[in-house]
C-alpha cells in the first residue's frame, strides 16, 4: 500500500512482480491509482508463480476501467496459491506508461 510504480513510456507489455514471501491463497488483486487521475481503461492480465521464474495466467486479459474518486479495480482470481503475483499491462488509454 502506498507504493508508486511507473514503467518505461510506450513499452507494452509492462509488468510489476509482487513477492508475497511465501505461497498464499490469492482470491483477488486490487489495483489503485491516485484518486485525482483522469478516467482511463487499462488492459491487463494477472499472472502467478510459485518459483518466480515460470508464470501461469491466473486471470485472462481484460479491460478495467478506472474513474476519478476511487480509481481502483478489484480483479477476482480463481482459487490459486502463488508466491509471486504479476499484473501484466498491455494497454492504457490514459498514459503510455
Amino acid at each position: 500500500q502506498g507504493t508508486y510504480w511507473e514503467a518505461q513510456m510506450n513499452a507494452f507489455p509492462q509488468t510489476l512482480t509482487v513477492d508475497l514471501g511465501s505461497s498464499y491463497n490469492v482470491n483477488r488483486v486490487v489495483l489503485k491509482l491516485p484518486s485525482n487521475w483522469g478516467t482511463r481503461t487499462q488492459t491487463l492480465s494477472v499472472l502467478g508463480s510459485t518459483n518466480g521464474s515460470s508464470y501461469s495466467t491466473l486471470v485472462n486479459s481484460a479491460n478495467y476501467n478506472f474513474t476519478p474518486g476511487t480509481n481502483s479495480v478489484t480483479i477476482n482470481v480463481p482459487s490459486n496459491s502463488p508466491r509471486y503475483v504479476r499484473p501484466n499491462v498491455n494497454a492504457n488509454t490514459g498514459w503510455t506508461a
